[in-house]
């Protein structure tokens, strides 16, 4: 007969464990990817830099710690749905979140790992719905760096965050369609090795459902009467791999570019956008934690009114509530990606949509805090900071701004709440009934 503390044991080994350790995979490639930032990436940041405020881009950089990274099999780190023959980790989505945030401390750093926006969701998408002459001509030279790709789907003359107002056309002629219409914030159709452009727009015009009118096409970026407007600055900051504004202008591809099947483009979006909401937001915890470093390390060397700033009583609260915050963002991101990997995208898409609120805010918050610690130092180039402010206001318009999500959570909070009404009665408290006299008002 087992005794009772063997059998507390026992119950207490039945039960289900909530273990927040990594996976010794998991953990193996966090310390050679750190190892990879500390000793190739972070000496060649003053180099990209560099060549960026040339205004040119540092391919030549890039290809060669591509390599290096490829040949120590850093690669592919982001898609769990890699073929065997393949290159790549084939990481599920929690397991590659922590990858993200080491990579996100250096803002350009996700390319050299073949992992950056917008190739990270384009790949997935082709991995998923692509023919084999489609995977052949696109997916493959992605998968191994070759080329770069952009995602076209916002337009200046459409409120896009709701995406049934995209006016593209992208109508049948034939063997082929020809698009027309206006998109922009296009990042990376600037990069020299952008070759392809995935391209929402409308197939449809007669459905019943707004949801069935609109698909996704193919589109070399060389493609004739496809022009490359303008690189647009977020808050006056040019990014060097762009986010365009492209003009279609009677765009003709053969009907073989149609991606998966008319009217399907918002399955197809929604596929793609949540894994790589999750990517987005652990890039922006790890330029968090970038932002808290800088902050304690100027907290502790300046000083000003006779004593160090981290001895003021409220740098040291700004301290502790971007750790606190930090962690809270991280753990939010690690259950909306074991979702994903338990339940599906679609599962997962209100968890997808807190997430996408918090880190932007987070961001925007901490960068902030530290920028006010730096003081006019904060608002210049010679720091990250500025950039990692702007950076984290932009994601909170890209993406779907936050008014979007917001409205997810709380319309799921509601029919939560609407499924248990009357559940909560028991938590009101009637008053004491009133004696006799009391209710006819009579004094004592």
């Amino acid at each position: 007969m087992r005794s009772d503390q063997d059998a507390a044991t026992a119950s207490c080994q039945d039960r289900p464990v909530m273990n927040f350790d990594y996976s010794e995979k998991v953990e193996r490639l966090r310390a050679q990817l750190t190892d990879f930032m500390r000793y190739h990436i972070e000496p060649a940041n003053r180099e990209w830099h560099c060549e960026a405020d040339r205004g040119g881009y540092p391919v030549a950089l890039l290809d060669r710690l591509k390599s290096r990274a490829f040949s120590e099999d850093l690669w592919n780190l982001f898609l769990p749905g890699l073929h065997g023959d393949q290159p790549g980790q084939r990481l599920t989505n929690v397991e590659y979140a922590p990858l993200a945030e080491i990579m996100g401390r250096i803002p350009w750093a996700s390319e050299v790992f073949n992992c950056s926006a917008p190739d990270t969701g384009n790949m997935e998408l082709l991995n998923l719905f692509a023919t084999p002459a489609q995977r052949s001509e696109w997916l493959d030279p992605l998968l191994i760096g070759e080329i770069r790709s952009c995602f076209a789907m916002s337009e200046p003359d459409a409120a896009s965050s709701d995406a049934r107002n995209i006016l593209t056309t992208i109508e049948r002629d034939g063997d082929s369609y020809v698009i027309n219409g206006r998109k922009w914030f296009t990042t990376g159709a600037q990069h020299p090795k952008c070759r392809l452009a995935i391209v929402m727009g409308v197939t449809g015009r007669n459905e019943e459902s707004s949801l069935a009118r609109h698909s996704m096409v193919l589109v070399p970026i060389d493609a004739p009467g496809l022009h490359v407007v303008r690189n647009i600055p977020i808050m006056n900051y040019h990014s060097p791999e762009g986010h365009c504004e492209l003009l279609f202008q009677d765009v003709r591809i053969p009907v073989s570019n149609l991606l998966g099947e008319e009217g399907q483009g918002f399955r197809l979006a929604q596929d793609r956008l949540g894994p790589g909401r999750v990517h987005h937001c652990m890039r922006a915890i790890g330029q968090c934690e970038v932002a808290l470093d800088l902050m304690c390390e100027r907290a502790l060397e300046r000083k000003a009114f006779g004593k160090h700033l981290a001895q003021f009583a409220n740098i040291q609260d700004w301290i502790a509530e971007s750790r606190l915050e930090i962690d809270q963002a991280r753990l939010l991101v690690l259950k909306a990606a074991h979702k994903m990997d338990r339940d599906g995208n679609a599962a997962a898409r209100v968890d997808v949509s807190a997430i996408k609120i918090v880190a932007a805010r987070l961001q925007t918050r901490i960068a902030d805090r530290a920028m006010q610690v730096f003081g006019a130092m904060g608002l210049t180039a010679d720091t990250p900071l500025s950039y990692l402010w702007t950076w984290g206001r932009a994601l909170r318009i890209l993406d779907g701004p936050d008014e979007v999500h917001l409205r997810v959570v709380s319309r799921a909070e509601l029919s939560r709440a609407r499924s248990t009404l009357g559940n909560n009665a028991c938590h009101f408290v009637p008053p004491v009934a009133l004696s006799p006299r009391a209710r006819h008002g009579v004094a004592r």
